[in-house]
């Protein structure tokens, strides 16, 4: 029987159980789920472009939005169906090849362009959004950018996922990793919602197959659903479609399986600036910030409504920027802006004015100093499509990450300042993000989900972005010099527990892979996944046993 052949078979079993009541997972069948384009009768798409170094495209193709990183890949295959990415990942066992795997091309670290990939898997025309009403889920395909999504779920259905404000970013990391957003405080993490995953994976002998994961409690491929819930992209196979119905769902209308956001939002963007800062005035500041997500990030707060994203930008910036959405539809929605941005203030000697400029991830606002109520998918556009820093694609950058538990220490604090106002120092895209975290992500178990930070309050992500090659020596000894100063009470990393509880994994950092530069003696996968990483390594032992799928920040089969 050829492979062709099991997938049919494969899918009329996985429809008939459907049909019949009984789900897929139940039968213990190995199945591929019909797309919800063929179940409408639409023609099959061809296979995707095969790309040498020859092709015009080559230059664009092997590299992503991070210039740092570049390959030269022996091809690029474009993939644009599940039976395609069958195709193109035994064509690359076959023949022996190193492979990556792409969707979106925002790849922070090198776990998709290095030297080593011989063969990229690009998923970026892989861009389907519809309902599955066979699943009673919402499908994704791995290449539709955030933005695209919003879109066609709202449009269409009135729900959303409470994923991140970057419009170009791909769905397939984003998810695999976790995916966070102004929406999660109110809602938990994207994979919170996540209900089912179809993976093409390659077994020890080169029999590739296609499983599809769901999260119920009888599904002999659970597992695979549960790490890619939080456990990373590129670690167990080709991620084709995701399924997303939240765990309260009810009934069986389409709108009924998804959470909804708000009508309309409360927006306000304001600059504090840096001629009017003084250390004492920036250290009050930042406790403020501290303070407040302490005393207000419970999953059941009131604040669960409101988050905030605020850019400790470079002194050479000009000033510090934060943008604020709030619920509109919740009682009193512009007294908890109210409130929160006064707790921010309080102390400081600052007053809050109109932005003058862009600010790395939130572009130019300059009429929201005064709040403005508009509709949600109108603010979603408005701060997702006009951040030209961190969607630049001639830019190079480094990133790295942190979660917070408590409240900033004053080594922290003065570490920080010291850094953002070096004389040397005159790169105006340079910041650290603190982005509102808690509420309704902490209401999860650390191990219901690959994802196991669920007690933090905000995160981190200290970053910078420059144009030229012949800096990145200036820029990195900076950056790692930062981290390591900020982190100094843990040793140069926000060990798990206490004030801190590691990094984020869609931030990557090979720093955290590189004892020369993470000297704490704790290792990166602890840093990213705590207590989850055992259970990761059992299930890359099931679906990836010979580590076929690989890169810097990989997740390792476990020996037995």
């Amino acid at each position: 029987m050829t492979d062709t052949d099991l997938n049919r078979r494969s899918v009329l079993a996985r429809s008939a159980a459907v049909a019949g009541g009984v789900t897929a997972a139940a039968t213990g069948l190995t199945t591929v789920a019909s797309a919800p384009a063929e179940a409408a009768g639409r023609v099959r798409p061809t296979a995707g472009a095969l790309v040498r170094p020859d092709d015009p495209r080559y230059p664009l193709l092997t590299t992503g939005n991070n210039q740092r990183y570049t390959s030269r890949p022996d091809y690029i295959r474009m993939v644009r169906s599940t039976q395609d990415a069958e195709n193109a990942l035994r064509e690359a066992h076959r023949a022996g090849k190193r492979v990556s795997v792409r969707s979106g091309g925002h790849c922070f670290a090198d776990l998709v362009c290095n030297p080593a990939v011989e063969v990229i898997l690009d998923f970026s025309e892989m861009t389907a959004v519809d309902y599955d009403p066979a699943m009673r889920a919402f499908a994704v395909e791995p290449g539709a950018r955030l933005l695209n999504i919003y879109e066609a779920l709202y449009k269409g259905w009135g729900v959303t996922i409470p994923g991140g404000i970057c419009y170009s970013v791909g769905a397939g990391g984003h998810i695999s990793g976790g995916g966070y957003g102004l929406l999660s405080r109110a809602h938990g993490l994207v994979i919170d919602h996540l209900y089912a995953v179809e993976v093409v994976t390659v077994d020890r002998a080169g029999r590739v197959r296609t499983v599809v994961a769901t999260r119920e409690r009888n599904d002999p491929h659970r597992d695979l659903l549960w790490a890619h819930a939080g456990g990373g992209g590129g670690n167990f196979g080709l991620v084709t479609r995701y399924w997303f119905r939240s765990p309260d769902a009810f009934g069986r209308e389409p709108g009924d399986q998804l959470v909804s956001p708000p009508s309309h939002v409360l927006v306000s963007a304001v600059d504090l600036p840096w001629s009017a800062v003084t250390e004492k005035s920036f250290a009050r500041l930042l406790k403020n910030f501290g303070a407040w997500h302490e005393q207000n990030s419970a999953p059941d707060s009131p604040y669960r409504h409101l988050s905030s994203l605020f850019n400790v930008n470079a002194k050479a910036h000009g000033s510090l920027s934060a943008f604020t959405q709030v619920d509109a539809t919740v009682p009193g929605a512009r007294q908890l802006l109210d409130d929160y941005l006064t707790a921010l203030l309080a102390g400081t000697g600052l007053t809050p004015r109109a932005m003058e400029k862009a600010s790395g991830e939130i572009g130019y606002l300059p009429g929201l100093a005064e709040p403005r109520k508009m509709p949600w998918l109108t603010a979603t556009r408005m701060v997702g499509t006009n951040n030209p820093t961190i969607t630049d694609p001639n830019s190079r950058a480094v990133h790295k990450s942190g979660y917070m538990r408590e409240n900033f220490s004053d080594t922290q604090i003065a570490a920080l300042y010291r850094y953002m106002t070096r004389p040397d120092f005159q790169n105006p895209d340079t910041m650290l993000v603190l982005f509102s975290f808690g509420g309704r992500v902490n209401a999860v178990a650390p191990d219901a989900t690959a994802n196991a930070q669920r007690d933090s309050v905000f995160k981190m992500t200290f970053q910078t972005f420059w144009p030229d090659a012949k800096d990145d020596r200036f820029y990195l000894d900076w950056i790692r010099d930062l981290y390591r100063d900020f982190f100094a009470e843990t040793g140069g990393v926000p060990t798990i527990g206490g004030r801190t509880d590691g990094c984020y994994i869609n931030y990557a950092d090979s720093d955290m892979a590189d004892p020369a530069v993470n000297t704490s003696g704790i290792p990166w996968y602890t840093l990213y996944y705590k207590d989850n990483y055992a259970k990761l390594q059992q299930v890359k032992r099931r679906y990836d046993p010979a580590d076929f799928f690989r890169h810097s920040l990989s997740v390792k089969p476990a020996k037995r």
